[in-house]
């Protein structure tokens, strides 16, 4: 009976184990609908403030299946940020504040595939990537990023949140009146 019950328990653990792997990450519905979003509005990119952090902006570019490229940043100058926003250049603001972050305050999320992050990939498919203070490829091979799995797959969770953080005032952006 005990040996019954120590396979019962293996047995669940490695339930919880795979299902744990398998979740689908929070920015992946979010990525989704901003790519349905942009392409309903025919816009490639958008751009908006963060009402949660006085001073930072984010910005998106979108390849249409391809890739979606995200950045989030305080700018050095955001009245003239906010300028760009209100005459709606997108374009010039995505770029403006890809390359005039503040330093060390500046997060670029490259999605393949517009998907959301993906942990670990299968089947060979191209990974996500994310530099901001430190650099992360999420290829899940994470001895080779000298990490072990658990402090791989924090800073995937922690990218993870900030990422459908961005994503969701993109989304708020484009569902507000008088976007594009």
């Amino acid at each position: 009976m005990a040996r019954h019950a120590f396979i019962v328990l293996i047995a669940a653990c490695l339930t919880v184990s795979v299902a744990a792997d398998a979740q689908e990450a929070k920015s992946a519905p979010l990525a989704k609908e901003l790519g349905q979003l942009l392409e309903q509005n025919k816009l490639t990119t958008v751009a908006a403030a963060d009402g949660d952090n006085a001073g930072t902006f984010v910005a998106a570019m979108y390849y249409p299946g391809t890739e979606l490229l995200v950045v989030s940043a305080k700018y050095y100058d955001p009245p003239t940020f906010a300028g760009k926003l209100a005459q709606k250049n997108y374009p010039d603001a995505y770029g403006d504040l890809n390359v005039g972050a503040v330093p060390g305050s500046k997060l670029l999320v490259m999605d393949t595939f517009a998907d959301g992050l993906v942990a670990k990939p299968g089947g060979g498919n191209a990974a996500d990537s994310v530099d901001g203070t430190t650099a992360l490829t999420f290829d899940g091979n994470w001895k080779k990023a000298k990490q072990s799995e658990e402090d791989y797959m924090k800073a995937f969770q922690t990218a993870d949140a900030a990422y459908a953080h961005a994503l969701s005032i993109l989304i708020a952006k484009l569902k507000a009146p008088g976007t594009n």
